[in-house]
């Protein structure tokens, strides 16, 4: 086991069973937003699992995951927006918490990489999780005009 594994086992450790217990618990609100930081959890640990073993392949799934993450919260959001209408959920310092989280795995998976096509698609990569955590977290809390109903 090298320290790239390790970081990813952590990273699943703890965003996992947070995300975990967040989706079998509690209120309607607290279960779309453990939903949508399942991505943030999830996206980085392939990023660092991808440089322990040295599979590239893991880095294609974590930029499918960073662009249909996000867009499976919206789409809950919208389907759910009568239950949350009464409960707007907000998390932003969880939000801001693993969009710094996933700032540093990519800046740290992209300085292991080096320059080229690879280092490209981890940064947007990185991009896509980041703002669209960030987009699907606002759209919870009632951000968006028409995504919650209000």
């Amino acid at each position: 086991m090298n320290g790239w594994i390790l970081a990813a086992t952590v990273d699943l450790a703890g965003g996992g069973a947070a995300a975990l217990w967040g989706v079998t618990t509690g209120p309607t609100a607290r279960r779309v937003v453990a939903q949508n930081m399942t991505t943030s959890a999830l996206c980085p640990a392939l990023l660092l699992l991808s440089q322990g073993y040295g599979r590239p392949a893991y880095v294609d799934l974590a930029l499918l995951l960073a662009l249909l993450g996000p867009v499976g919260t919206l789409v809950f959001a919208r389907l759910l927006s009568d239950d949350l209408a009464d409960d707007r959920p907000s998390a932003w310092g969880l939000t801001w918490t693993a969009a710094v989280l996933s700032a540093v795995v990519v800046a740290a998976v992209c300085a292991a990489t080096g320059p080229g096509r690879a280092m490209v698609k981890l940064l947007v990569t990185g991009a896509l999780l980041i703002a669209g955590n960030v987009i699907a977290s606002r759209a919870l809390s009632g951000g968006f005009r028409g995504v919650r109903g209000g």
